[in-house]
């Protein structure tokens, strides 16, 4: 038996499929807002804190630093009488 087309059945089809698309977009605003929630729950446990240096790391981190400050200011020491010499090489 075959379907009628009649208006009514028509509309019948029109006004399912536009429920269909009424369901579709509030299942996505659903999952939408359920990502944005957890974007903003992440956010705001990044910002927490714990997850910083150790103690020990910021030590060595520190002595690292200590090190190459010292053999920074041994390069610039070594270079200075060098300039010295140039110029006074170059003045006379």
């Amino acid at each position: 038996m075959a379907r009628k087309n009649t208006l009514t059945r028509f509309l019948e089809d029109i006004i399912d499929n536009s429920k269909d698309l009424v369901d579709d977009l509030i299942d996505r605003a659903k999952d939408a807002e359920g990502n944005v929630k957890d974007a903003v729950v992440d956010i705001a446990d990044d910002g927490e804190g714990g997850d910083g240096p150790s103690p020990s790391e910021l030590q060595a981190l520190q002595a690292s630093l200590a090190d190459l400050t010292a053999k920074v200011s041994e390069l610039a020491a070594l270079q200075q009488p060098s300039s010295t010499r140039a110029k006074t090489t170059t003045g006379s």
